[in-house]
């Protein structure tokens, strides 16, 4: 699954912490933060920070390995012109 919001991070984590019966106070005990910032990672991801992120994911054991997405282009006229998204936020 490729993500690519911080939205559609925070659901893959909360349906890895579901498939696995972890309460969102397990993780935080594990990650070393409080249920309250798991709560919030789950439900405003643009508003976590990144160590947040990354203590989550330890605590989960899983990690983050990026791929390049379509290549932007650049046209003649020096006008960047981002890839179309293979999906709509509205979607989530």
């Amino acid at each position: 699954m490729a993500i690519t919001t911080a939205k559609m991070l925070a659901h893959a984590l909360k349906e890895f912490r579901y498939q696995n019966k972890l309460s969102q106070s397990q993780v935080a005990l594990l990650a070393g933060v409080k249920q309250a910032t798991v709560s919030a990672f789950e439900n405003q991801p643009e508003r976590s920070k990144v160590d947040t992120l990354f203590n989550l994911l330890s605590a989960l054991e899983l990690e983050i390995t990026l791929s390049p997405r379509n290549k932007t282009t650049i046209p003649a006229n020096n006008q960047v012109q981002e890839p179309t998204p293979d999906f709509d936020d509205e979607d989530w």
